[in-house]
């Protein structure tokens, strides 16, 4: 597989903020024959229901990963030449039109799905993973998800007036067809609810719940493992929103819950789901103005190094 990182006096040379040093991809986003994954942004927030800032999330992420190197000493693994990965700039959409948003982040991802690469969405909010959802099933069907949440993200307008937000991606997606029944994977879960009822819709689809306790008293790799057991060879998304995370490790991020994963939990449970085979993946709620010495920012970045090598070892 051709690819892999520009040397570092060559990026920086040049002056550009690619992912991980990435080569650019052409625009719209255009993988070359042979990548299995493209990287691009979505820098929109209007979905937010709290702190907004997520739609700087790319850039900063961008900026930070510079400095992941591409050897991958668990998997034994040279990530980016496995991958072919690119960066495909930034979705391009009218920011104060989320159904425009919507509609191009669909078109992109959906590009990328068809030229046989796996998308990496960097938002940006939760509502991004809905139109990521949608592309993944015009060519794969529908697909097993492993949602990495603080939140059940099944809400519905009754709360703020508006069907579509950060809170209510997998409600639409469970009400489209788009996840396989019995296939969505809720881990790190925890915090109050706004009544008893809100895990209903996510447990009559089969979904499956791991709150953040149990990780930790399962271990994160053990989890992972029975959910790479439970999605087996099923098409599979990754859907990571970083207030999983708990705000210890990932404070910059606009609705923080104490009591989440550690870091290491985080990256241990994505290493664990080596070989599933992942077709796409978002990274979202990433608020760098809430940010602390970058902290978030450089999670962020390398768990989307831990997605790339799960592209990477995805059987063909």
């Amino acid at each position: 597989m051709s690819g892999g990182q520009q040397a570092a006096l060559e990026y920086l040379a040049h002056g550009q903020t690619p992912f991980f040093r990435l080569p650019a991809a052409g625009r719209p986003a255009a993988p070359p024959a042979g990548c299995r994954a493209v990287l691009m942004g979505v820098p929109f927030d209007g979905g937010t229901t709290a702190t907004p800032g997520a739609r700087f999330a790319p850039f900063h992420v961008r900026r930070v990963s510079a400095f992941v190197q591409g050897w991958h000493p668990v998997h034994r693994l040279a990530v980016f030449e496995g991958t072919g990965a690119v960066d495909g700039g930034n979705v391009v959409f009218p920011p104060f039109q989320p159904a425009a948003v919507r509609e191009r982040v669909e078109a992109e991802a959906l590009a990328a799905h068809r030229a046989g690469a796996a998308p990496f969405l960097v938002g940006g909010d939760h509502s991004i993973a809905l139109p990521a959802l949608r592309a993944a099933a015009k060519v794969h069907g529908p697909v097993a998800v492993v949602h990495v949440d603080a939140h059940l993200d099944t809400s519905g307008p009754e709360v703020w007036g508006e069907p579509f937000h950060h809170g209510t991606p997998f409600r639409h997606a469970i009400e489209e067809g788009l996840i396989l029944p019995g296939q969505l994977h809720q881990v790190g879960l925890r915090g109050p609810w706004s009544a008893r009822t809100d895990g209903d819709l996510g447990e009559a689809h089969g979904a499956t719940v791991t709150t953040a306790d149990e990780v930790a008293q399962l271990g994160a790799a053990a989890v992972g493992a029975h959910l790479k057991a439970m999605v087996g060879d099923r098409p599979c998304y990754l859907s990571f929103d970083v207030d999983a995370v708990d705000p210890a490790f990932a404070p910059g991020t606009g609705t923080p819950v104490p009591g989440g994963l550690t870091s290491r939990e985080a990256l241990a449970l994505l290493r664990a789901l080596a070989g599933v085979r992942l077709v796409g993946m978002d990274l979202v709620e990433v608020c760098p103005a809430l940010d602390h010495a970058d902290l978030t920012c450089h999670l962020a970045a390398h768990l989307l190094f831990e997605g790339l090598a799960l592209a990477a070892l995805a059987p063909r």
